[in-house]
């Protein structure tokens, strides 16, 4: 839990910073960059499993 705790007021720091330096607007565009990435990466895992007739778990 403490591990947690750690992880997030870490996570906090560097969104402050980012915030504070106005540098928001650079890491929302990573941010949806990488969320495009990931979403194909979803579809295309999905459907290699499809194709290989296992279930989609």
């Amino acid at each position: 839990m403490l591990g947690w705790a750690l992880i997030f007021v870490v996570l906090a720091l560097v969104c402050g910073a980012l915030g504070f330096f106005a540098l928001a607007g650079l890491a929302a565009a990573i941010a949806k960059i990488l969320f495009v990435i990931f979403l194909v990466l979803l579809v295309v895992g999905f459907a290699m499993r499809a194709f290989r007739g296992q279930p989609p778990v």
